[in-house]
């Protein structure tokens, strides 16, 4: 199966849920990240049930706080 994982081409020998995925992909951290799956991102809920398809698009989200305050 073919999915396309934050731009690249990647391949995988059986359907792999969301939650499968951050393990296959060595994901730290996987309770920071939140996933894209076509365009859509998931509810943390759905990462157990979410079954990939071949060709999904799936993008890992890192937001990270900081910046600064204007003076």
């Amino acid at each position: 199966m073919k999915l396309i994982v934050n731009g690249r081409a990647a391949d995988y020998e059986k359907p792999l849920t969301v939650s499968q995925l951050l393990t296959a992909e060595s994901v730290q951290m996987p309770e920071m990240v939140s996933v894209e799956v076509n365009g859509r991102i998931l509810r943390r809920a759905e990462f157990d049930i979410t079954t990939l398809a071949g060709d999904d698009k799936v993008e890992f989200l890192y937001f990270m706080g900081g910046g600064c305050v204007a003076n």
